[in-house]
């Protein structure tokens, strides 16, 4: 089976959001002939780790090349003949807002409209020069002179803007387009992957960067530095001409699924805050600006360096005397953890500022190998930013998420799902009463009506995603009253209306229960222009089958409740365990058989079918787990003979990868699952920021699941937390291997800061600055709490540079003992680094561990036993090969693979050593 191109596709839901879609993908017409352009001089150059060319015309960068691999190249050179005209940015252009004093602002762009610059002389280190002011626009009164440099071996970017007026000139906006190649139009899968690049950016002020990294994840990745007075204080997006109708600071490239678009470099941001960003929420920064005197000059500029690897993007900034901030666990930190903050610059730290005030609470805590080590507390709830102040005068920003503790956003969640979404004595005509349903939490109601039908049709992902999530947060802390809520809804709604419940298509998933049909509801829906799209399905398209994303959701739905009657006696009452599993099995036959297709793909959430094939295993179920081996085996033989099997129904996605890592490692294809994992790597960032550290890509999916639907830069949609799952088991194989653990947390608690003090959960953060608000719809939300739930752990660390550290626990060292108390949502699993020991728990609660590096003695203190939890189910498993077989001392019987440990009126402890 060969993964089409990508001109074979047709997005249509750009036309929701009014966006040009580029390569237009689902019609069936064929695709154009593209128009045959000139080709465009250059001039050639050779600085460091680069070789770069220049255009002739302008004089902005038509390639830049490591010399490592002069065949590839970061920025759209194959596209520059195509991209050479009026309105297309290139690295080397300019965006200014300016105003006299009591004047109106005015904008001008070097792209908007080309005109002949005046080439300077070009001397010493200078590579080129010009006076680009012509090509800024009419009447501009300042002047614009931009040099490449040869800065000893380093690429650097600079502008020089001089005021040439008689009066003071206010820089509101200033900004540099950084254009690099993230265009996956007509490239096919493996083309994109090798070819193509993804931007993430540390908007961090003066310590901001850009990274640049290639799809396959391999070096060597780019580095954009800052030049001194050119903080990353916004990074605004160049929309397409005609998406904000009187802009200029636009690019003529169709954004679309197939490319995200350009960002500006943003220096100076005030007068956006004050017009196009008048509505938003807080950005990551204060907005300013920079006023010029008469004849007053100011430069600006940036550096382009080479990280040999992603993993050495911060050794590489430390190589370049940059300020690097790396925060444990991460920036998303509960109320009742300690986290702290390692921080490395050529400069001293002199201040530390928390906005809001108090919100943050940071303190000295230790300097060690070069590292200044700040205690972080949390003091509040929601976005924060932590400013660091250096005694050269630069400020760096850290932002972070403050949240309640973790038992309590889970609980939240599970009580706000459950009641504020539960939708019931409608005498629905969709059968959907009763369910889990979409909220609008703007409206403050469910969405029970909506064009994107699927939406208000419990399937797909923006329908599915509610009770998703509703049903992963009893996986750890099950609770009576909303697990009877939910086998109701398994009972009355799932089995029989949204999943076939017998027949020659038993155990098949239908693609909405809501659909669209005007002749018989003829007043239900509203406004008829708004049900024109494709997305407004009639009921026989809803009820279609063939979607395989559909079957994970309801294949979760069995497998939770199967674990919960399994471990928790008395709590799961309509069925027993064995029902549950069976049509968790059911489903995975039914998607295998029905919907073939789709099938050939990996699947967000498709983790839990190798979890449903071990329990099938664990119960003694042998032909059942034959047979859906031999279904899922199926699978990964062709993935197997991809180079990157990656695709979906999306040409490029970052949700089938967690599925194809786990089943290459299932299958003992560890090859396959390593290049997995740096694909990943090569789309999920370390960054010093809550809303990108672990931020898995994904820039289309408010088309599908969001109330204001438009492509843009999602922050922790639910690709964040699935893709930490693999990261996760790979840093279990490889402890060493820090970057890994750091990414994957940073991806697992970023899927919590959806959820707010309510217990909503938004499908994503709109992370463009005209918004910086949540989406106020909970749409695809759930799938992303699956990855969190499921990965949900504590792992006790001890690494060469910053000592013991507890990711989801806190530590605390007494004499020859280290001790960790879990503090993650689940406090059922937990990894010893050290010992290379997966201590996992099916039922029952993790108070604290002890660990003796000595002996490697592992002493587990268990909670107490509930009415629900009499006995605790223990798995204890060695993860890498020097790791020793661990077991429990004492009497205590294996079963099903683990160990049951019989719970009692006080807390017990387990001792597990080395066999």
């Amino acid at each position: 089976m060969r993964f089409p191109t990508f001109r074979h596709f047709v997005y249509p839901a750009l036309l929701l959001a009014g966006i040009a879609p580029g390569v237009v993908a689902g019609s069936h017409a064929e695709t154009p002939q593209k128009p045959a352009f000139p080709p465009i001089p250059t001039r050639d150059f050779a600085v460091g780790p680069f070789r770069l060319a220049l255009r002739g015309d302008t004089q902005t960068l038509a390639r830049l090349s490591p010399a490592s691999d002069a065949g590839f190249s970061f920025v759209p050179t194959a596209r520059e003949p195509e991209r050479a005209g009026d309105g297309y940015n290139h690295i080397g252009d300019l965006n200014l807002r300016v105003r006299a004093p009591d004047g109106e602002w005015r904008d001008f762009a070097s792209a908007h409209a080309r005109r002949p610059i005046r080439p300077l002389a070009a001397r010493g280190a200078v590579l080129a020069a010009a006076d680009i002011t012509a090509s800024m626009g009419k009447d501009a009164p300042f002047s614009v002179e931009r040099r490449w440099v040869n800065d000893a071996g380093t690429l650097a970017l600079r502008f020089r803007i001089v005021n040439t007026s008689a009066q003071p000139l206010e820089i509101g906006a200033l900004g540099m387009p950084m254009v690099f190649d993230n265009i996956l139009t007509d490239r096919s899968l493996d083309e994109a992957h090798s070819q193509a690049s993804f931007v993430d950016p540390y908007i961090g002020r003066d310590a901001g960067y850009l990274q640049v990294t290639r799809l396959n994840g391999q070096g060597p990745a780019l580095l954009v530095l800052p030049e001194k007075g050119t903080p990353l204080e916004a990074y605004s997006p160049l929309k397409n001409p005609g998406e904000d109708k009187a802009a200029i600071f636009t690019d003529r490239s169709p954004r679309g699924q197939t490319s995200e678009g350009f960002y500006d470099w943003t220096v100076y941001s005030a007068a956006y805050a004050t017009r196009e960003w008048k509505d938003a929420g807080e950005q990551w920064n204060v907005p300013t600006a920079r006023t010029l005197k008469p004849g007053e000059a100011l430069d600006i500029g940036v550096r382009f360096v080479v990280s040999p690897a992603i993993r050495a993007i911060e050794q590489t900034l430390i190589a370049h005397k940059r300020p690097v901030a790396i925060g444990i666990p991460g920036y998303v930190v509960p109320q009742d953890q300690q986290a702290s903050l390692f921080v490395r610059a050529r400069s001293a730290i002199t201040n530390f500022e928390s906005h809001p005030i108090g919100a943050i609470e940071a303190a000295f805590a230790s300097k060690a190998k070069g590292w200044t080590r700040l205690s972080i507390r949390a003091r509040g709830w929601g976005p924060a930013r932590l400013t660091l102040t250096y005694a050269d005068g630069e400020k760096q920003t850290i932002s972070y998420f403050l949240t309640k503790p973790l038992d309590q956003v889970t609980a939240d969640l599970g009580r706000f799902s459950t009641t504020q979404q539960w939708f019931e004595g409608k005498d629905d005509p969709f059968h959907r009463s009763p369910a889990i349903l979409t909220y609008d939490d703007e409206a403050k109601k469910i969405v029970d009506v909506e064009p994107r039908v699927w939406i208000a049709g419990m399937s797909d992902e923006g329908g599915a995603g509610s009770w998703v999530a509703a049903m992963m947060k009893q996986l750890d802390n099950p609770d009576a009253a909303e697990i009877a809520r939910l086998e109701r809804m398994v009972d009355e709604t799932i089995v029989g209306q949204l999943q076939i419940a017998d027949g020659p298509h038993a155990g098949a998933v239908r693609k909405s229960l809501f659909y669209y049909d005007p002749a018989k509801f003829p007043s239900l829906y509203g406004d008829a222009g708004k049900w024109k799209s494709w997305t407004s399905w009639n009921e026989k398209d809803a009820g279609d089958i063939g979607r395989a994303y559909n079957y994970p959701h309801v294949a979760i739905g069995h497998w939770v409740l199967y674990r919960v009657a399994r471990n928790h006696p008395g709590l799961v009452t309509r069925h027993d365990w064995r029902w549950y599993l069976d049509h968790a099995y059911q489903t995975v036959v039914a998607m295998m058989r029905d919907a073939p297709h789709y099938a050939q793909f990996g699947l967000m959430e498709g983790d839990v079918f190798v979890d449903i094939l071990t329990d099938l295993q664990r119960e003694g179920l042998a032909d059942e787990a034959a047979e859906m081996e031999r279904l899922m085996k199926a699978r990964a033989d062709h993935w197997r003979t991809l180079k990157y099997p990656f695709g979906s129904e999306m040409p490029w996605d970052s949700t089938g990868q967690p599925e194809v890592y786990a089943w290459m490692r299932h299958f003992g294809w560890q090859p396959q699952a390593d290049a997995t994992r740096e694909v990943i790597l090569g789309y999920d960032p370390a960054i010093p920021s809550w809303g990108y550290n672990g931020n898995a890509r994904r820039y289309w999916d408010f088309l599908y699941g969001g109330k204001y639907p438009r492509v843009e830069r999602q922050i922790h949609h639910y690709g964040s937390a699935l893709n930490a799952v693999p990261l996760f088991d790979a840093f279990r194989r490889d402890p060493a291997d820090l970057h890994l653990l750091r990414v994957a947390y940073g991806g697992m608690m970023g899927g919590i800061t959806n959820i707010d003090q309510q217990g909503f959960s938004s499908a994503a953060f709109h992370s463009w600055p005209d918004m910086m608000k949540w989406d106020p719809y909970s749409g695809d939300y759930g799938m992303g709490f699956f990855g969190h739930a499921y990965a949900a752990a504590t792992y006790l660390v001890n690494d060469p540079t910053f000592g013991w550290l507890g990711f989801g626990g806190d530590v605390d060292t007494t004499g020859d003992a280290v001790t960790i108390t879990p503090k993650d949502g689940a406090r059922a699993r937990l990894f010893v680094a050290p010992a290379g020991q997966w201590i996992t728990l099916d039922a029952g609660k993790i108070a604290s561990a002890r660990y003796m590096p000595a002996t490697g003695r592992i002493t587990l203190t268990l909670d107490a036993a509930t009415p629900a939890t009499p006995a605790a189910r223990l798995f204890v498993t060695a993860t890498t090969r020097s790791a020793r077989r661990y077991a429990p001392l004492g009497d205590i019987p294996p079963e099903r693979g683990g160990f049951t440990v019989t719970l009692g009126a006080t807390a017990r402890e387990i001792v597990l050593a080395p066999r």
